[in-house]
């Protein structure tokens, strides 16, 4: 043994200082870790076939280790750690000599790289990436971030330290549509800090809201780091929970828990918006205390206003707060009472397959007891009377094809209870009223005429909906009833849209604020999966950035509008029209739905294309597609790297040897505690990416093998991770703050800035530790 540690503890040290070493020494990162991996094993190899490295393991031959068993204690159990008394023999770090090692970590590394990188599961995922890197460099590019900065500012710079808290909104706009750390710290950095600086905003404030607010990308979805992690803790989860069912004595997860053991990305997307809501509210509140205890450091700056015209206070209240709460309000009352639902009039042709059990009760004695444990006596007792109910009935019922009649039955049934309104209905005429509403209060003084034939044809169309159309209804015959109410109501909203666009803050959050709802609420509202939805962003800001290039040339921007206009048609129509044309007997009315929609599809993507060619014209698509090449390039590398990595660690037993230290706690939280320090402390010396793939897989499979949420513990790790774009010495954020501050801002007034807001995201972690509801409510009630 050297230096009297064992030689395992010595090969995990050797890895760490190659790491590091490779790290600092200026090498790409993506590559030196791979290095590292590789130097690192020869270095281990090279001591242990020189006999200078022995790992003290425990003698599984000894009286006393088969005691320990014999007292029902489980060989995974029993450890260095959790009884240090044990006798223990001396054995190479390489059972089995280090070529076989090397045999096997390369077969191992190609068949991992083909499951993570080329192909699998997960390479579907990680296109998200790609697609997300894409929409934020393209966001970016379109100067959006410009133009959300100058507005935020007129609209809180007259608050106390009201620049900052803007900084903050901007911070937490870009994480929504870009989530580029990077892009977000270095435009608010040029745009934001010689403002600040010039109306005598303290460096130390000024540069440390910039940087805390540039790392809201990193949990404000759609976020890279949520999607990385999300791929591991998908695996990481399952593999856990079902080691954990069997050691508990049951055949698999699912009869153990109750529940599959799955955690998605877009799951893990729901449980990632509150905290990093919280996040922004706890810095904007600092920033906003900050400016009321040190008036002159941050004091209240106007900026000019926002609209065209004064608005009294009570005009205000009435068209921006009272109206549009009144009218949001009403549609959730009438959604209540059944006024407002659905219309669809599908009947399957087979029965529902029968409810089983909660929990599985067929189970052996030793996977009964675990899961009383598990789950309660009460919850046992409820499942086996549900089972005993089950059986006298003859067993689950299975589904079955339906008679005529009770097709029929069940027909009218939903016809009877159809509501008034259809959904749709109610939710495409409630977005007219709001733009009416909106727009009277934008500019009081103009005539209110149009805006009141507007409303006259939302009004109509309800009244339609209720009066004339039924659910049996088709859907031509709907479109033609509410084709005159549409055309009132559009001819209002088309005056209304040109009121809105005199509003500066409106139309400068209005369209990337559309691109934000459609990519999260695609995936919050379980529509669709991460990916398709970052194609759909990465495509909107194409079009949006185009758009803004056009403007800035003084070009007209109608394609782009009209293109917009036909993505909206076609998703209409494809909504309340059975498009299939592959059937028999296809309906006039189908064939004409889908002539419509395919036009409509075709506009959409040559408008597409030709945001394309203005972009590539304009010289901006170029650098977009070469710096996404480069960001998700060096992604990928060191996902292979760190591979490498980890095969190094595990093939000399190191990665056990970590498990067996955090199982030998007697308590759950105090090892999940322990992992968040670690981690918070390796975010001072690496950054995220290699956090997530080095270090998490190592851990993983002891923090997601118990019993808390795993959607609470990764975004836990993903605040985490947040910090270490903001601790000194190699915090990101602030070599991006530092490489575009001017030379009055020092490194020490970053460093002195920034320590406040590491502080806030340790006290936001303490606040999600102590009410994890925060983190698992909206998924819940999604869910529902």
């Amino acid at each position: 043994m050297l230096f009297g540690l064992d030689g395992v503890e010595i090969g995990l040290i050797i890895v760490f200082l190659c790491l590091f070493g490779g790290i600092l020494s200026g090498f790409p990162v993506a590559f030196a870790i791979g290095g590292a991996g590789v130097i690192s094993f020869g270095i281990i190899a090279a001591l242990d076939s020189a006999g200078l490295l022995i790992h003290q393991a425990i003698d599984t031959g000894s009286e006393a280790y088969r005691v320990l068993l014999s007292e029902g204690l489980k060989a995974e159990t029993i450890s260095v750690f959790t009884h240090p008394d044990l006798p223990r023999i001396g054995t190479p770090v390489f059972p089995q000599g280090w070529e076989t090692a090397l045999d096997r970590n390369v077969s191992f590394v190609v068949n991992r790289m083909n499951e993570r990188v080329f192909a699998g599961q997960s390479i579907e995922t990680l296109l998200a990436v790609l697609m997300f890197v894409l929409m934020g460099i393209t966001l970016e590019r379109s100067k959006i971030a410009n133009d959300l900065l100058t507005t935020m500012a007129r609209v809180f710079g007259p608050l106390p330290g009201g620049l900052a808290v803007s900084v903050v909104v901007v911070g937490a706009f870009l994480a929504a549509s870009t989530g580029i750390v990077g892009a977000t710290v270095v435009t608010m950095g040029l745009l934001s800090l010689p403002t600040m600086l010039r109306n005598n905003y303290s460096p130390e404030i000024a540069t440390g809201v910039i940087a805390a607010s540039g790392t809201l990308g990193q949990i404000i979805p759609p976020s890279i780091v949520i999607v990385l992690l999300g791929t591991l803790a998908g695996d990481l989860y399952s593999v856990a929970q079902e080691n954990r069912a069997q050691e508990a004595g049951c055949t698999d997860a699912l009869t153990y828990l109750g529940e599959p053991a799955v955690v998605s990305v877009g799951t893990l997307f729901q449980a990632a918006l509150l905290p990093g809501i919280l996040l922004a509210l706890l810095y904007a509140l600092y920033a906003f205390g900050y400016a009321l205890v040190n008036p002159s450091r941050a004091p209240a700056v106007e900026m000019g206003s926002t609209n065209s015209e004064p608005i009294t206070r009570s005009e205000s209240f009435t068209w921006f707060l009272g109206v549009p709460t009144a009218l949001i309000a009403g549609v959730i009352l009438m959604g209540q009472i059944n006024i407002v639902g659905s219309q669809d009039l599908t009947v399957d042709s087979f029965s529902a397959q029968g409810q089983s059990a909660s929990l599985r009760t067929n189970v052996s004695p030793e996977c009964q007891a675990s899961m009383i444990e598990l789950h309660g006596q009460a919850a046992w007792d409820a499942a086996v009377a549900e089972q005993e109910e089950i059986d006298a009935a003859g067993g689950v019922q299975q589904s079955k094809e339906l008679t005529e009649e009770e097709v029929a039955e069940a027909l009218s049934s939903k016809i009877a209870n159809a509501a008034p309104i259809g959904t749709g209905v109610a939710i495409l005429f409630l977005l007219f009223a709001l733009v009416l509403a909106v727009a009277r209060g934008i500019k009081p003084s103009a005539s209110s005429k149009p805006l009141l034939v507007g409303a006259v044809g939302v009004v109509l169309a309800l009244l339609a909906d209720i009066l004339i159309i039924g659910p049996q209804m088709s859907s031509g015959a709907s479109f033609l009833v509410l084709a005159i109410p549409t055309v009132l109501a559009l001819y209002g909203c088309a005056h209304g849209a040109g009121r809105l666009a005199q509003n500066e803050l409106i139309r400068v959050v209005f369209p990337p604020l559309v691109l934000i709802i459609a990519v999260l609420g695609s995936i919050l509202g379980g529509i669709t999966n991460p990916t398709p939805a970052a194609a759909l962003g990465a495509g909107g800001a194409i079009m949006l950035a185009a758009y803004r290039k056009l403007k800035d040339e003084e070009r007209s921007g109608r394609i782009i509008l009209f293109a917009t206009f036909a993505i909206v048609v076609a998703i209409l129509i494809g909504v309340n029209f059975d498009l299939r044309i592959n059937v028999a007997n296809v309906s006039f009315e189908t064939w004409v739905a889908f002539f419509f929609a395919k036009a409509a599809y075709l506009y959409a993507l040559f408008g597409l294309l030709f945001a394309c060619w203005v972009l590539f014209a304009g010289g901006v698509l170029t650098p977009v597609v070469r710096e996404t090449a480069k960001v998700t390039s060096m992604v990928f590398t060191i996902l292979i790297g760190s591979q490498l990595l980890n095969l190094v660690v595990i093939s000399f037993g190191g990665e056990h040897y970590i498990q067996q230290f955090l199982k030998s706690f007697d308590n759950e939280f105090k090892v999940f505690l322990i992992v968040m320090l670690v981690l918070f402390v390796l975010g001072f010396v690496l950054d995220f990416l290699e956090i997530i793939y080095i270090v998490i897989p190592i851990v993983g499979p002891v923090i997601y093998g118990g019993t808390f949420d795993p959607k609470w513990v990764t975004i836990m790790i993903a605040v985490n991770l947040q910090t270490s774009f903001l601790t000194p010495p190699f915090g990101f954020a602030l070599f991006y703050l530092r490489g575009v501050a001017p030379k009055e801002v020092t490194t020490g007034h970053i460093y002195r800035g920034v320590a406040p807001f590491v502080l806030i995201q340790v006290v936001g972690l303490a606040i999600l530790w102590f009410f994890p509801d925060i983190v698992t409510i909206l998924p819940d009630l999604i869910g529902r």
